[in-house]
Parts: structure tokens; sequence; C-alpha cells
């Protein structure tokens, strides 16, 4: 009978042990899941505007860029491209050869500079290694659209072949102009596909920007959805106020993400919010994971 009782109390003492096992086995793949799960899908490739984060040094925004998963910083010059390369991180939209927002491809009076200046720039990004270099409209100053697009043509058809030649595209951001750049021209997604259209090149593209475009002319998926193949580019933020994407603002931007990515998009989406927030970083890393669908 001892002996008995004894093998009892050694087979309930494996049992518990096994128990205890199979417990914490359960629990490390229950927390190893949720690390797994905090982990971005890889369906998109996020990115971040430098400028929206000048509280933070390029080096600190570097740092954190690779913490929360992202693979590019945008808007970076040739002077910061070392740094970027240190962290591992793309320059997925190059800046520098543009005059500004207001003067841009739109005047003639413009294209002798913006010819140089591109000239200089489009090898420079192909040796970096980088696609993406931006352009801008410029502003109308009494216009009409027809003329505009037509001297944007004109210029832009002369840095093409170089842009071709290296791989490098050049990409036009459509901003609102009924807020935050009164008179810009290429403030609608139809006039930038029309230029797309008519200067029938690969390396001219847009930059969809999705808080300018709701502002000036909504409709935001429909739009994505006809003219995605003209879009080389996405910048984010919240409407109105151009603040954090989460619940506080009017657009839903999984939704917004799904639908680009379901044009087999394979850019990058670049946060270009301003934090209204006083963790600006934790907003930064909200808005990642709304657009990590």
């Amino acid at each position: 009978m001892k002996d008995r009782r004894s093998a009892i109390k050694t087979i309930l003492a494996g049992a518990a042990t096994l128990s205890t096992l199979s417990m914490a086995k359960s629990t490390s793949a229950a927390v190893a899941s949720a690390l797994q799960g905090a982990q971005l899908k890889g369906n998109i490739n996020h990115s971040v505007c430098r400028w929206c984060f000048n509280n933070l040094s390029l080096e600190d925004l570097c740092k954190v860029s690779k913490e929360l998963g992202l693979k590019a910083i945008d808007l970076v010059g040739p002077k910061d491209w070392a740094t970027l390369k240190k962290y591992g991180l793309d320059s997925s939209m190059c800046n520098g050869a543009e005059i500004s927002l207001t003067e841009g491809w739109n005047t003639i009076s413009h294209h002798q500079t913006l010819i140089r200046n591109y000239t200089e720039m489009i090898p420079l990004v192909a040796k970096a290694g980088y696609k993406n270099l931006i352009c801008f409209s410029g502003n109308r100053r009494g216009m009409d659209d027809e003329t505009g697009l037509k001297n944007c043509a004109t210029g832009l058809k002369s840095i093409l072949p170089l842009a071709e030649k290296h791989g490098v595209v050049l990409v036009m951001e459509l901003l609102n102009s009924k807020v935050d750049h009164k008179d810009y021209q290429c403030d609608h997604t139809a006039w930038g596909a029309a230029l797309a259209k008519a200067l029938g090149s690969d390396n001219f593209k847009l930059l969809y920007d999705i808080y300018h475009m709701q502002v000036n002319e909504g409709n935001v998926i429909q739009n994505i959805r006809e003219y995605h193949e003209y879009i080389a580019h996405y910048h984010t933020a919240g409407v109105p106020g151009r603040h954090e994407i989460d619940e506080t603002q009017e657009l839903y931007y999984p939704a917004i993400i799904k639908a680009i990515k379901d044009t087999g998009f394979k850019g990058y989406i670049a946060q270009e919010f301003m934090p209204a927030q006083k963790d600006k970083v934790e907003s930064l890393r909200k808005a990642i994971q709304i657009c990590d669908i």
C-alpha cells in the first residue's frame, strides 16, 4: 500500500511538473505571438517626413524610425544622405533641386534655373541609389490651367531624358489651394494626371498627398483607384488641421491604405502630419500601426 501511495505521489508530481511546463510553454508561445503581432506586417513600405519631426535631430529620427520599423525618411537632401545610409534607411523622396513650392515648372522664366538644378541633382540621386525626386508646379498668378500644364510639360520634357537614363522619377506633389497653399496650380488629381499623360513617361509621376486632396477635392479612395497608375508616392495627415491620423479627424485611414494596397502599389507611404500630442514619437508609432494593414 505504501509503495502504491508513493507511486501515486510520483505520478501526481510528474503530472504537475508537466502541467507547469505546458503552461510555461503556452505562456511563452502567447508572448511570442504577441510580440510577433506587434511587428509590422510587411504589406506597406512606411516612411516619415523629416520636417514634421524637427524637434528631433536627424540621428534621433533615424533611430526612432528603425525602432518603429520604418524603411525610409522623406524630404532629405544630399547633405544628409550619409546619415540615412548609416542607419540603413532609404531617402524615399529626395529634395533640393526645386526653387520653392510657389516658383515651379508652370512659369517659363523659372525653367533655366530648374533645368540646371535638376540636371545636377538627378545623377546624384541615382548615384546614391535613390529613385524619387520631388518637384512642384508653382503658383498660378493668374495663369489658366491649360497654359500652366503646357508650360510644365515644356520644361519637364527637357530633363526627362536624363531622368530616364538614370532611373530617377520626377514626382510632382499635389497640394491644396484652399487652405495651405493658396493659388498652387497642381491642386487636383485630374490636372496632375493630365500632365503625366502629356509627358508620357514612367519617369514622371505624382505625389498624392491624402490630406491635401481631401481638403481640395475629396473623393479620396475613388481618385486613388482611378489615377493610381500616375501616382508614385503618398503622404498622410489628419483632416482638418493636419495633425494625427487617429479618431480625432474625419478620414478613415485603414480603408484608404487598403485601397492603395489593392491597386498593387509598391512604393512608400510617408507620414506627414504635424503631431499635436506631447509625445510626438508615440503619435508616429500609432500612425504607423493605423496604416499597417
